[in-house]
């Protein structure tokens, strides 16, 4: 195990960071997390930094059968970001999960409103955007919110985890500026595996993260 906790994970991500903001190589910076388990490490990291925190919210698309099983991901409004090996090893179609995405994207923008309440997402336009998550497998949300978030024109997108599969990062690099990850083994499992504490971040712990950013601001 690589991290006590979430909180551990961004201090340690944060230092790896500030070296970057030292140097002078990252200005303008907005910090968003991938909640709920990025906003304990995406604090730590905006605390450091300086740096406003936000979070954008992205939600599985699991198949209606073996519900454990993400094959997709949704940002926003945003068309659905689906593994296609996995919906033709399925015999899947995007039709037969017209409903699946409906009932995800309303749980979505409910998520939405208890992090955020009526307040828009920050600009991101011509900014430093550093996205921040608790660790990488797949890989499927955070490609759809690199995606979603290069659309709105960042001056400079980064993506920082503390653990993710050497695959997963290897993929995702195309799809950002810049990716920091501190541990990549071999073999992951899954991300718990690299925290003493992995239990569940509750929705109104996060939120209330956020609001003592906004508190403060």
């Amino acid at each position: 195990m690589a991290f006590r906790d979430r909180t551990h994970a961004g201090q340690e991500l944060a230092l790896r960071l500030v070296e970057w903001a030292d140097s002078g190589d990252l200005v303008n910076v907005l910090v968003l997390a991938l909640p709920p388990g990025g906003v304990p490490v995406a604090a730590e990291v905006a605390r450091a930094l300086r740096a406003p925190l936000d979070v954008l919210v992205a939600s599985e698309i699991s198949t209606p059968i073996r519900p454990e099983t993400t094959i997709g991901a949704i940002v926003a409004d945003d068309p659905p970001l689906y593994d296609r090996q996995s919906l033709t090893m399925m015999h899947l179609s995007e039709d037969r999960l017209g409903d699946v995405v409906a009932r995800e994207r309303g749980e979505l923008h409910r998520r939405e409103c208890a992090y955020r309440g009526h307040r828009p997402l920050p600009s991101i336009t011509a900014r430093t955007v550093v996205l921040v998550d608790d660790g990488l497998t797949t890989g499927l949300t955070a490609t759809a919110a690199l995606r979603f978030l290069h659309r709105h024109g960042p001056a400079r997108l980064i993506l920082a985890v503390p653990v993710g599969s050497p695959r997963t990062t290897t993929a995702l690099r195309p799809e950002c500026d810049d990716l920091v990850c501190l541990e990549q083994p071999q073999s992951l499992h899954t991300v718990g595996e690299w925290y003493e504490d992995y239990g569940p971040v509750p929705e109104s712990r996060a939120a209330e993260t956020l609001q003592a950013f906004h508190a403060t601001a």
